[in-house]
């Protein structure tokens, strides 16, 4: 039995019966951080807050809350705690408290700005989270992803800036499709970012997503109701169910799935993942491919004779994908690596009967 919640998006399913079980892209933080309310900053008399303006102090006055010693004092306090990029990771924990970009924040900087106790108190609670390797996103609650804006936070994975590529190899082969309204498929959508750019991107195609994580399903729902895709559907529901989007059977052109590939008995590097990223969209099983197995059999049923078929995975794991797919007897396997050269993806192409 299935429970459908309507939205203005369009719609949100639930199968609730059975079966159910590096550095940041700062060309989009430009845009995100001027959705953060602004709480204003100190005026020259000192005894006023004019909100959404910056004031500098007179040449030599010495300003204990000035931006550019919150500044100095952050970039240290991050790069002893090993933060990669300390000074891009500053300028956004300071924009997101002063509600301004990374460049005002930088201007700031060189006008040495003054900036109210409270807003200063605020900003060093946001360094200490951080400096406990607290994501980024999570303190800010917002990921950017290609032309997108996603809310994020505990319980759901954070988009990678490797998968923006990945997600193009779909873009791609969905635009290249000759229907008026082709439908693309993401498998294990976490917080919607691939299906929603699918839909963003290609208007004309009707894309689905599923889910199987209540606690992601609540994140990928409220980013479905903000970019209000009206040619998007989000599932609740299990991507190994062997009856899930059964309705789509034989008729989908992509489908695509980053799903959790760490092997069980490897331990993420970073604390940003050991820590704060949900199990259930990191571990794959003794080897990793557990969840490719049960995408590469779902998709053969999903997808029309030709369909395309885009899997995420580790740079270590593109042989056995696609010794795996061609098992399952997929066609014409890829490999392709990302922006840094690592293999990402592995693509492949549905057999005719």
């Amino acid at each position: 039995m299935r429970a459908v919640i309507a939205v203005p998006f369009g719609r949100v399913i639930g199968s609730f019966g059975s079966g159910t079980s590096p550095s940041l892209r700062l060309r989009h933080w430009e845009s995100a951080l001027h959705y953060v309310t602004f709480q204003g900053v100190t005026t020259e008399d000192d005894d006023h807050s004019i909100p959404g303006t910056f004031s500098a102090p007179d040449a030599g006055e010495a300003v204990p809350d000035a931006v550019d010693t919150i500044r100095a004092r952050t970039i240290g306090i991050l790069a002893a705690a090993g933060i990669a990029d300390p000074e891009v990771d500053a300028d956004l924990l300071i924009g997101h408290v002063l509600g301004r970009s990374r460049g005002e924040v930088q201007a700031a900087v060189i006008l040495r700005t003054g900036v109210t106790s409270a807003d200063a108190a605020a900003i060093d609670v946001l360094v200490s989270r951080r400096a406990l390797r607290e994501p980024l996103q999570h303190i800010t609650g917002r990921a950017p992803f290609r032309s997108i804006e996603l809310l994020v936070g505990p319980g759901v994975f954070v988009p990678r800036p490797e998968t923006e590529q990945v997600a193009q190899f779909a873009i791609d082969a969905l635009r290249s499709v000759p229907d008026p309204d082709p439908i693309g498929v993401d498998l294990g959508t976490g917080s919607g970012a691939i299906a929603l750019s699918l839909a963003v991107e290609v208007p004309n195609a009707r894309i689905w997503a599923v889910e199987n994580s209540p606690e992601a399903f609540a994140w990928t729902t409220r980013n479905f109701t903000a970019v209000n895709a009206a040619n998007a559907t989000l599932v609740f529901g299990d991507l190994a169910d062997t009856g899930i989007l059964a309705e789509l059977d034989g008729t989908v052109a992509v489908l695509i799935s980053n799903p959790p590939y760490i092997p069980a008995d490897a331990v993420p590097r970073d604390p940003e993942v050991r820590l704060f990223d949900p199990a259930h969209a990191l571990f794959g099983g003794a080897d990793g491919l557990d969840v490719v197995r049960h995408v590469s059999q779902t998709a053969l049923r999903l997808l029309r004779p030709g369909g395309v078929l885009v899997i995420e995975h580790g740079e270590l794991q593109g042989a056995d994908i696609r010794a795996l797919l061609t098992g399952d007897g997929w066609r014409a396997t890829a490999t392709h690596r990302d922006y840094t050269t690592r293999d990402r993806a592995t693509t492949a192409i549905r057999p005719t009967p």
